[in-house]
């Protein structure tokens, strides 16, 4: 029978103000792009500044905005410019966004099994799926948590595989001192509503590599060689430009994100410390040397302790009012029916068609640790706008629910 308290608080939330730094500084800049009339990143300052400003943040060469986190993924895998069949390794957890520009590129995604608690791949995982067709591998930092990077760059270098860093969740998230994004080949970021810096949607890419950062460039505006002294459209690309009212917004935020990042690890850390010693669950592991800088608050809850799991405790803490979400994506991305159903390009079910049957097995048996990630963990909502006193309810709602649910 479940308790209902006799009040429940209300969150702050990143889908409305009530959990965003937006304000004063982002309508300042907005005016000042509406009363220029110049709206497009073309002919604007705003979006080219705040280009070199987020390389500089990040002490990289080069740093292009673009329409969405999934732009800045196809950005990149096209900048590497795969051959249809290759095969570019990436983890089996992860947006849907993140997947799909290697198959619109005629690549095969191959999916790497992940650490189960930090749901993040390893070198030891994607060593596991390298071929002689392995063109790259994406690494994605989930909910601001760096992957090992050090091992897994030693890998990619040993084996002169190009990485691509996916850090829609990462912003400013370290790992051996080093800011994530900075150790592959190419960056990618994502501004869209609930990341650590927003524009509602949008996207950045980063890299020190002179001629992968031409070919960004290019692949985000048609290929049209902007600035060229006989520009043309110089391979198959597409429209992946922001506006100016976006830069606008996103040059207002990156002033704002050291701090917005700080307030989410301070806020993470006191929860932590609130629910030490709590049986049956796992805060987030942080590793030396790392900076985890929190895009959500995840739990890893022992279904042996707890009854039923993570989606016991979601049940009981969504009648407080805290709206959790067990089992993140529910199911690992090869599950969805894009690729159980191969839909991809009218019946033909390319670049499917090219790949070896190995790499087409996803049944359960080839990723125990996928499954056990998704089944154990609970995603707590997270923002910079977290004060002590919703903290202490979050604390004090899962610590009376776990006594509940005790086994």
């Amino acid at each position: 029978m479940t308790t209902m308290p006799s009040k429940t608080m209300v969150l702050p939330s990143d889908q409305d103000s009530s959990g965003r730094d937006l304000g004063a500084e982002e309508l300042e800049l907005l005016e000042q792009v509406i009363r220029s009339g110049t709206l497009t990143s073309t002919k604007g300052s705003f979006t080219r500044t705040l280009e070199e400003r987020f390389a500089a943040t990040l002490g990289v060469k080069r740093a292009y905005a673009c329409a969405s986190g999934t732009a800045a993924v196809h950005v990149a895998v096209a900048a590497l410019d795969p051959n249809p069949g290759d095969e570019i390794v990436t983890t089996s957890i992860t947006d849907m966004g993140a997947l799909t520009p290697i198959l619109y590129q005629g690549a095969i995604p191959v999916f790497a099994e992940v650490d189960p608690q930090t749901l993040n791949v390893t070198a030891a995982s994607i060593e596991a799926r390298l071929s002689e067709r392995t063109k790259a591998i994406v690494v994605t930092h989930l909910f601001g948590s760096a992957c090992e990077m050090a091992e897994i760059m030693k890998l990619a270098q040993s084996r002169k595989i190009p990485v691509i860093e996916d850090c829609a969740q990462a912003f400013l998230a370290r790992s051996d001192g080093q800011y994530v994004g900075t150790f592959g080949t190419i960056g990618c970021f994502s501004t869209q509503q609930g990341k650590h810096m927003t524009t509602g949607e949008g996207g950045i890419v980063v890299s020190n590599d002179d001629a992968l950062a031409r070919r960004m460039f290019l692949f985000i505006n048609k290929a049209w060689g902007y600035g060229d002294a006989k520009p043309d459209h110089y391979f198959l690309s597409l429209n992946y430009r922001i506006s100016e009212l976006q830069g606008a917004v996103a040059l207002a935020q990156l002033e704002k994100l050291e701090s917005v990042v700080e307030r989410r690890v301070a806020a993470a850390d006191k929860l932590t410390n609130m629910l030490a010693g709590i049986p049956g669950l796992k805060t987030p592991r942080v590793e030396p040397g790392a900076v985890h800088t929190y895009w959500k608050y995840c739990l890893n809850v022992d279904d042996s302790v707890i009854r039923d799991g993570a989606i016991g405790l979601a049940k009981l803490l969504k009648d407080r009012g805290i709206m959790s979400a067990p089992r993140y994506i529910q199911k690992p991305a090869f599950m969805c029916e894009i690729f159980q159903k191969r839909r991809t390009f009218g019946s033909s079910q390319f670049p499917f068609t090219l790949a070896r049957p190995e790499v087409l097995d996803y049944s359960k048996e080839r990723f125990p640790l996928t499954f056990k990630a998704l089944h154990d963990v609970l995603v707590l909502p997270w923002n910079e706008r977290y004060r002590d006193e919703h903290l202490e309810y979050i604390a004090e709602s899962i610590q009376e629910s776990v006594e509940q649910l005790s086994i």
